[in-house]
Order: C-alpha cells, then sequence, then structure tokens
C-alpha cells in the first residue's frame, strides 16, 4: 500500500474518532463542565507531545542527516514552525467563525448562520492534525505514522465530546451537536492527503512540513484549547488533563521507539 494511501487513511481513521467521541450526546449522558475542560486539556496535552516528539525532533533528525549538524536544520525547524503557525494566523484572521471564548470573530462573521461559523472554527482547528498525520505516514516510516494517528485519533475522541457538549450548551439539539462535531474531523482526511502527497514527492520537502505541522498545532493548542479550558475556573483539573495526554503521547512515542 503505498505512503500516501496509507496518509489519507491514517488522518480518515483520526478523524472519524470525533465522531466516535460525540456518540455519548445522542444518548443523553450529560457531561459537566470540569470534565469537558479535563479532555481538552487532554486533547490539548496529546497534541503537544506529537508536536516535539513526533515531528520536531524527527523533522531537525532528517534536517541533520541530509545538511548535517548545526545552522541549516535549525534554522529549518524554525522557519517551518513559525510558517505552520503563521498559515493558521492567516486563516483565523480572513474567515469569519466563531471561538468558544471570545465569540465571531473574521470579516463579516456577523452575517454567517451560527453553525457555519462554528464548522469553519472547527475546521481551522482540526487542519494541523490532519497534515501531522499525513506527514508522519510521508516519512516512509509506517510506524511513526501510525504512531502520529494513533495519538491524534486518541485526543480527537474527547474533543469531539467537547464540542459536542459545547454546541449542546448553546441550545442545539442532541443530533445537531452529534452532526457538527462529527464534521470537525472531516477535514483531516484531506489535510492528511495532501500533507502526504507533498513530502512523498520530495524528501527535501519532509523536515519543513513536519516542522510546519507542530507550529500549526501549537499555535491551535494557545490559541484555542488552553483558553477554553481556562475559561470556567478549572483550571487545575484542565492542566492535570494535558499534563495525562503529554505523558501517554510522550509514552507511547519513547516505548515505540
Amino acid at each position: 500500500m503505498s505512503l500516501v494511501l496509507l496518509g489519507f487513511l491514517g488522518s480518515l481513521s483520526a478523524g472519524a474518532m470525533t465522531a466516535v467521541g460525540a456518540l455519548p450526546v445522542l444518548f443523553g449522558r450529560a457531561v459537566n463542565r470540569s470534565a469537558t475542560d479535563a479532555l481538552l486539556g487532554f486533547a490539548a496535552g496529546v497534541m503537544l507531545a506529537a508536536s516535539f516528539f513526533s515531528l520536531l525532533v524527527p523533522g531537525i533528525e532528517i534536517a541533520s542527516e541530509r545538511y548535517g549538524p548545526g545552522f541549516i536544520p535549525a534554522t529549518i525547524a524554525v522557519c517551518g514552525v513559525l510558517l505552520g503557525a503563521a498559515f493558521i494566523l492567516l486563516l483565523d484572521a480572513r474567515l469569519p467563525h466563531e471561538h468558544f471564548v471570545t465569540g465571531r470573530e473574521g470579516p463579516e462573521a456577523s452575517e454567517l448562520k451560527r453553525v457555519w461559523l462554528f464548522v469553519i472554527a472547527i475546521t481551522l482547528h482540526n487542519l494541523p492534525e490532519g497534515m501531522a498525520v499525513g506527514v508522519g505516514f510521508g516519512t516512509g516510516d509506517v510506524l511513526a505514522g501510525s504512531k502520529l494517528a494513533f495519538g491524534i485519533g486518541l485526543q480527537n475522541a474527547p474533543e469531539g465530546l467537547a464540542v459536542a457538549v459545547a454546541l449542546l450548551s448553546k441550545g442545539y439539539t442532541r443530533s445537531y451537536a452529534f452532526v457538527v462535531a462529527a464534521l470537525t474531523g472531516a477535514v483531516e482526511p484531506v489535510a492528511g492527503l495532501l500533507s502526504a502527497i507533498a513530502v512523498s514527492y520530495s524528501a527535501a520537502l519532509l523536515p519543513w512540513g513536519m516542522a510546519m505541522a507542530a507550529g500549526a498545532m501549537i499555535y491551535v493548542i494557545s490559541h484555542e484549547i488552553i483558553p477554553e479550558t481556562h475559561s470556567h475556573s478549572h483550571q487545575r483539573i484542565a492542566t492535570l488533563g494535558l499534563l495525562a495526554g503529554l505523558a501517554l503521547m510522550m509514552f507511547l512515542d519513547v516505548a515505540l521507539g
């Protein structure tokens, strides 16, 4: 099976976990706010560990093998992270969307229906996750790609539940909240496919792609997830959730080599 196809299937399975995580809302099982913040914190921890241990560190190693240690690998890592963050920042500024904490943003946001504001925002936040899985398989290391797909899928489940619960709290029906939460993962296989194609066709792009995916995820963690988890006076449990996600993903990365 080609690496591109594996990248697509890996990001598809990871994205599908958002729907799995949102399933409880269809059966009337309530999740309190502190549990939601803990789950979001867990998602942030997994993303943070994946950014460094599964993307940045291997990306620097690949660049060092290609160009030798020193200035060039360091420059690629720094510039890649900044470019990835800038990409999400640009989308964040140009597309109308709605954050759970800060409300509506972007041009003509007030003229769009609320559901589309949420869908666009969720799409923005899941792009880097699909990119990460696609780049992971594009390295040619199926195990590395599988670890990323597993880790991203693991954090997508509580993220999907958290989004569905947040929508329920704003008055949406259970089925509506589930569908919108499930859609949060729809962009991941697209981003994963495009990223896997890009890095598989040019080895020189690989460390850049890995650093950019890491930068994009770090931006999302800081800009959206952490502010959301700290907005309801549940900072401690949210931080414990982040540490749990970080520890689990770091363990998986080291234990699986």
